[in-house]
């Protein structure tokens, strides 16, 4: 399949990105930077010029594609207004092809909000985080759109060899000091390994018939506590912390650190069950990070 990604050399990206070209895809990226350029040429992928937030320089190459996935996200007050801009810029020249486009596009655990006990599937309310309620209300445009076939994918928390969710902590502990914990040492994380969850998404991207909303999760929900002991044991850390409140984190960090504060669990049956999907890192204490 011709693929083009928006977001392509970020941390979900990269991986998607290699996952594509391995499976045989051709895959091109929307690139701002020779940087860019270089990173996506190095993975096998063609380099697209463009701005996500002009999408009047890109979205031509929607024509003759065959499939989309939008990865692209920051935490920038301006994220919602550039996805806001490229989804309806897609929309609309997805309306002039003769079938429907694929479609993959981004969510996440943090849609749901805070679930305690319960533990989340693609049938639950989505009770999102203030500053990502724009993903929702796109999310649901996609799925409504009779030019596209389209499926939302929402990541767990995604740790990788270089850290991803566990970078603050692994940063703590290799320079002994205690780790900072947003909200509660009980808080839960919904899990998922980098390459597992770009496995997710190259089947779903692979089975057009596969629309609406999917989990993409490893492990339920890991208390934090769990995480921070196991990286305490790897790096001879004294495990020593400092609890911060929501208040403190959010005037700090601003409004998207009420995230990784949420004690969540979300389960990924369906994408298993239907899309065929099977993690090879089901417990993180076995991964290298």
């Amino acid at each position: 399949m011709k693929v083009l990604i928006l977001g392509g050399t970020g941390s979900i990206g990269t991986a998607v990105t290699r996952e594509l070209v391995r499976s045989g895809h051709q895959v091109t990226g929307l690139s701002r930077s020779a940087a860019s350029d270089s990173r996506l040429g190095a993975m096998g992928a063609r380099p697209l010029r463009g701005d996500l937030r002009r999408p009047e320089g890109w979205v031509q190459e929607v024509a003759s594609t065959d499939a989309l996935i939008q990865l692209a996200a920051t935490f920038g007050d301006g994220m919602a207004a550039a996805d806001t801009t490229a989804i309806t810029a897609i929309l609309h020249q997805a309306a002039r092809r003769p079938e429907p486009l694929r479609l993959l596009y981004t969510g996440g655990c943090w849609l749901y909000g805070a679930t305690g006990d319960r533990i989340a599937n693609e049938a639950s309310p989505l009770r999102p985080i203030k500053p990502f309620a724009w993903m929702q209300e796109n999310g649901q445009r996609v799925l409504a759109s009779p030019a596209l076939s389209a499926a939302v994918v929402h990541p767990a928390m995604v740790y990788h060899a270089g850290g991803g969710v566990f970078s603050r902590y692994l940063e703590a502990a290799r320079s002994a000091r205690p780790f900072e914990i947003w909200g509660s040492i009980t808080t839960r994380w919904p899990l998922v390994h980098r390459s597992d969850l770009a496995r997710a998404y190259r089947l779903l991207l692979e089975q057009p018939q596969l629309t609406g909303h999917f989990n993409a999760s490893a492990e339920t929900g890991v208390p934090v506590a769990d995480i921070t002991a196991e990286i305490a044991r790897r790096h001879a850390h004294d495990a020593s912390y400092v609890v911060r409140s929501l208040k403190y984190v959010l005037t700090k960090h601003g409004a998207w650190a009420e995230g990784p504060a949420l004690d969540q669990q979300m389960e990924s049956g369906k994408l298993r069950r239907l899309a065929g999907w099977q993690v090879k890192h089901s417990n993180f204490r076995t991964a290298h990070f």
